[in-house]
């Protein structure tokens, strides 16, 4: 009877052994699992900061874009301004070409007026022609000034418009630097809210592997002193 008793405990602590061999492998196992958590929130962290960075860079995009935009409108109309003074300019050629040609007919029809006395009426047409045309050069010079300083106003207002959007743009940048730098500080306390407790998981899991791991030697120690008993028993059964 106290052989079987010694053979009962001999195999209940062989049992035990396995039972806290597969607890050490289940332990292992979940530390393997915390570890692959932790790498994969440290992922989800990085992809979240990539997809911050881009959903903010795509309106400045947008916003370099249309400040593109407008620049070229911009040069479009002093392009068309610049057509328009040439055209002036020609017109304003050309009325100084008629001009000489109407002083040179004067000059002929004075001569002819020495010669012919009945050539007034022409002449005071002529000079009523001369009048209007330097009415007229009067005229487009006054246009060609207000050209000017219409050019002038547009090119102020566009050169405010432009630092007006120069300084929109420089405080959506400060903004988004701002939210960008709310979103670091929350992702990293995060991670140091995170991280501690993780670990905390960590040390309680070691922690439970050295209590199993005293078990097991615990428990090579019983069997040790049953495997002895056991030959003591064998022993003077024998003698």
């Amino acid at each position: 009877m106290l052989l079987l008793l010694i053979l009962l405990q001999l195999l209940l602590l062989l049992l035990l052994q396995q039972l806290l061999l597969l607890l050490l492998l289940l332990l292992l196992l979940l530390l393997l699992l915390l570890l692959l958590l932790l790498l994969l929130l440290l992922l989800l962290l990085l992809l979240l900061i990539i997809l911050l960075i881009l959903l903010i860079l795509l309106p400045l995009l947008l916003l370099l874009l249309l400040l593109l935009l407008l620049l070229l409108l911009l040069l479009l109309h002093l392009l068309l301004l610049l057509l328009l003074l040439l055209l002036l300019l020609l017109l304003l050629l050309l009325l100084l070409l008629l001009l000489l040609l109407l002083l040179h007919l004067l000059l002929l029809l004075l001569i002819l007026l020495l010669l012919l006395p009945l050539l007034l009426l022409l002449l005071i047409l002529l000079l009523l022609l001369l009048l209007l045309l330097l009415l007229l050069l009067l005229l487009l010079l006054l246009l060609l000034l207000l050209l000017l300083l219409m050019l002038l106003l547009m090119l102020l207002l566009m050169l405010l418009l432009l630092l007006l959007l120069l300084l929109l743009l420089l405080l959506l940048l400060l903004l988004l630097l701002l939210l960008l730098l709310h979103l670091l500080l929350l992702l990293l306390l995060l991670l140091l809210l995170l991280l501690p407790l993780l670990l905390l998981l960590l040390l309680l899991l070691l922690l439970l592997l050295l209590q199993l791991l005293l078990l097991l030697q615990q428990l090579q120690l019983q069997l040790l002193l049953v495997v002895l008993q056991l030959l003591l028993h064998c022993y003077y059964y024998y003698s």
